[in-house]
């Protein structure tokens, strides 16, 4: 009987104690579970203030105009201020280097920006002026910016292009191009053959240097589109003295995009029209 009691007994505590340990788990408090981290947000840059600018004092003129639509564009809009603000500050230092003395002329800032292209996938605007510091004529300011809205960010030359082939292929191509109106050029001025002959040879070691197969040669371009919104072309831009004299003026080339595609790098052969 005593032997039952116990047995009872100690069976008893045990299933208290099972259910006391039950009930500690079930009460347990449960630790919430760790939130996502989120990555920080990023925000745009702001964009310039596009703002035309007239100064006109006894010492210099100052003129640039922008397009309203570029401003659309941050990034875009940034690289316009940036350019036009040091063309500004080259400008400013020269008038400061002149002290008390008074140029014969005023130096002059004249800086027009222009949109060629826009497009849900490329935008494109030109920079066209000159700076004057005194001497016979300014100094051309020439300069486009190809921006691709859905990568935020401007086409350079450098990155387009994949390897030197295609530099090479580029050169070849703008150089022919070159020589060819350089031929018509010279066959409309009241030259004689040898004459003609004589300065084309002369301009044939200007563009030889001034496309050499390198992309530095070759940073300043507009796209041409076709129907679709395609790049169809891409127009390389020559400053007076790259490929030519100051009187040739600002040269181009339409270089296909036939030509470009082989050599364009794999993120941007999606903007060319395919043959």
């Amino acid at each position: 009987m005593n032997r039952l009691v116990r047995g009872s007994s100690a069976a008893a505590v045990l299933l208290l104690a099972l259910a006391g340990c039950k009930q500690e788990e079930q009460g347990a408090p449960v630790a919430p579970a760790a939130e996502p981290v989120q990555a920080p947000v990023v925000a745009a840059p702001a964009a310039a203030d596009l703002h035309d600018v007239i100064e006109n004092t006894p010492s210099y003129v100052i003129g640039i105009s922008y397009p309203p639509a570029a401003s659309k564009y941050p990034g875009l809009a940034n690289a316009l201020s940036d350019y036009a603000g040091h063309a500004k500050a080259d400008l400013l230092k020269s008038v400061a280097e002149l002290g008390n003395d008074k140029p014969t002329a005023p130096y002059e800032l004249s800086l027009a920006f222009d949109m060629l292209v826009e497009t849900p996938a490329v935008v494109a605007v030109s920079a066209d002026g000159s700076s004057y510091t005194g001497g016979a004529h300014g100094q051309p300011l020439v300069a486009r910016f190809v921006w691709l809205p859905e990568q935020q960010q401007l086409l350079k030359a450098d990155d387009l292009i994949a390897d030197a082939k295609g530099w090479q292929a580029i050169s070849d191509f703008t150089e022919d191009k070159l020589l060819e109106q350089a031929t018509v050029r010279a066959q409309g001025e009241d030259m004689s053959p040898e004459e003609q002959q004589a300065q084309v040879r002369n301009l044939s070691k200007m563009i030889d240097e001034g496309t050499a197969a390198d992309a530095t040669n070759f940073g300043q371009f507009q796209p041409v589109m076709d129907a679709t919104g395609k790049i169809a072309a891409l127009r390389f831009v020559f400053p007076p003295y790259q490929v030519g004299p100051y009187s040739d003026g600002t040269q181009t080339v339409d270089v296909p995009a036939a030509v470009l595609l082989p050599h364009v790098a794999a993120d941007y052969r999606g903007l060319f029209a395919h043959p």
